[in-house]
């Protein structure tokens, strides 16, 4: 059944709503999969802060004018999934790669993050990206080394004289 013009207009403005809020986006072919599949990878997708849309190419366009992913308009071909980040960098790019292992018929055309669109290949490059709750423990871990081989290496000075003393107070005790 064909959309009427007002049921485009709501399905423009809702992907183009979710395209301006969203970090990262992937495109991949789910021709093939089933119903039950595409169910569970629309769970897996909630889950993790991923918004899953299906919609004609040619509303997917209108919906990305002005926004970041205007750059993946000219290389929509065929059926495809749009899934989009909200929540970090890499979490679209997750959810699709960890899908695309199990579930074959599932595969990837483009992924775009900041602007800027990259191929099938840059996928799992994308879903290795670190969690903002990840590269925060990164960068404190970064931070905080210094202080801690200072501190371990200022303790070990009279952890050392202590344990000479007590040798020299062994060798003493043996003779």
């Amino acid at each position: 059944m064909a959309l009427t013009l007002e049921q485009k207009q709501k399905v423009v403005a809702e992907v183009s709503v979710v395209a301006a809020n969203a970090y990262s986006a992937v495109a991949a072919d789910y021709h093939g999969l089933e119903v039950g599949q595409l169910t569970e990878l629309r769970n897996k997708a909630r889950e993790k802060g991923v918004v899953l849309k299906v919609v004609k190419n040619t509303l997917a366009k209108r919906a990305f004018e002005g926004t970041s992913f205007e750059c993946m308009s000219d290389k929509m071909v065929g059926p495809l999934l749009l899934a989009f980040s909200t929540e970090d960098l890499g979490s679209a790019a997750r959810v699709i790669f960890e899908f695309s292992k199990e579930h074959k018929a599932l595969e990837a055309k483009l992924v775009s993050v900041g602007g800027e669109l990259f191929g099938p290949e840059e996928l799992e490059r994308v879903a290795k990206l670190p969690t903002r709750d990840e590269a925060l423990s990164i960068l404190m871990a970064t931070m905080k080394a210094p202080v801690t081989k200072l501190a371990r290496t200022m303790k070990e000075v009279p952890g050392k004289f202590v344990r000479t003393v007590a040798a020299v107070k062994d060798a003493k005790e043996a003779a």
